[in-house]
């Protein structure tokens, strides 16, 4: 079988894409997914997403983790996927897709893409973290510096520990900079490493420190590996709804591969 794919990339977190809008792909194929994700004997990615149709809507996007698995909501990749429709032809400047959390609305301006998240309402604030869902679970730490963090180790010990164990969490460090902007980085389950981003982390990293009063804007900046994202909100009473991720979201290259 050959599978026609395109790279794309959102500071840093990148994925192959395929139009699948024919159902063709075996998507229940998770050795073949995970091969395909490899670095070294595949394409490489932090994960691959399928676009199909969508009775109501523009598109219906699919996201599987790196280990083959269909995952949870990415945010990153929900953006690189609103990037590949418009390369396709299928959208122009605005669109509403179905995800595995519902729908997004998006826009692209500027070849920038700003995605609409899920409201946010529950929200866990513990002694040493903060946990809550943006799409995906996020275990969100504090810490004075970033930068001499093994995130590989410390990440995956919170990721396979209490409370999370089998379904695990993704787990965020965050370094705050000034009132409005943070240094992120995040140990991704799926990928089970750290990544260059993960745009449902440095959401649940903005509302969390707007929750725990970190800060008190609610158009937050976060500097990441891979590059610079930024989150926006609206904070009624204790929800957080208007929730807004904005990124680049580039096209790196396509090919063909034969499985």
């Amino acid at each position: 079988m050959e599978i026609h794919f395109f790279k794309y990339q959102g500071a840093g977190n990148d994925f192959i894409m395929v139009d699948n809008r024919s159902r063709v792909f075996p998507k229940n194929n998770v050795s073949l997914i995970h091969k395909l994700c490899e670095r070294r004997f595949g394409i490489g990615a932090d994960g691959l997403i399928l676009l199909e149709p969508s009775e109501k809507h523009d598109f219906t996007m699919f996201y599987y983790n790196a280990d083959g698995k269909e995952g949870s909501m990415c945010g990153n990749g929900g953006r690189c996927i609103v990037a590949f429709a418009k390369k396709l032809n299928i959208i122009d400047g605005k669109t509403t897709f179905e995800a595995t959390d519902g729908l997004h609305f998006a826009k692209i301006e500027n070849d920038m893409v700003n995605l609409q998240m899920a409201d946010v309402k529950k929200i866990e604030i513990h002694d040493t973290h903060t946990f809550l869902n943006t799409g995906s679970p996020h275990h969100v730490n504090f810490c004075n510096a970033v930068a001499p963090l093994n995130i590989p180790k410390l990440g995956s010990k919170i990721r396979y520990g209490a409370p999370y164990f089998e379904e695990g969490t993704n787990v965020n460090f965050v370094e705050q900079i000034s009132q409005n902007s943070f240094k992120v980085r995040t140990y991704e389950r799926g990928v089970e490493d750290e990544t260059l981003a993960c745009g449902t982390g440095v959401t649940a990293v903005a509302i969390a420190a707007n929750k725990t009063n970190r800060t008190s804007e609610e158009r937050i900046f976060i500097e990441v590996l891979g590059g610079n994202l930024e989150v926006s909100f609206k904070k009624e009473d204790d929800h957080y709804t208007n929730v807004f991720l904005k990124g680049p979201a580039q096209f790196v290259f396509e090919g063909k591969i034969t499985v």
